[in-house]
């Protein structure tokens, strides 16, 4: 995943994480309940019609200006480090 371009998925959970930071992510679905990432512009709702999907997915591939804002919007759900800062804090509260 870290030598994708992008990712499709249809998986609410993977769009929460965000599967691997700084790739656009298409979610192959009717609805998500995770508007806030097709919000902040993370994640782009493209349904369940093949061509639509794969049309989609051709235009991030072919477009790096577009894929490069995508993959850089702020991901609604933080920065994927929470575990290692309550680490931090824990370790460094002895």
């Amino acid at each position: 995943m870290k030598r994708a371009i992008l990712l499709i998925t249809d998986s609410g959970g993977n769009i929460g994480r965000r599967c691997c930071p700084c790739r656009p992510v298409l979610s192959a679905r009717e609805r998500t309940e995770r508007s806030e990432a097709v919000a902040a512009g993370t994640v782009r709702l493209v349904g369940t019609d093949q061509a639509t999907i794969i049309c989609e997915a051709a235009w991030l591939r072919n477009g790096p200006s577009v894929r490069t804002e995508t993959s850089r919007a702020a991901n609604p759900y933080g920065d994927g480090t929470a575990t290692l800062r309550i680490r931090d804090i824990l370790v460094n509260a002895c």
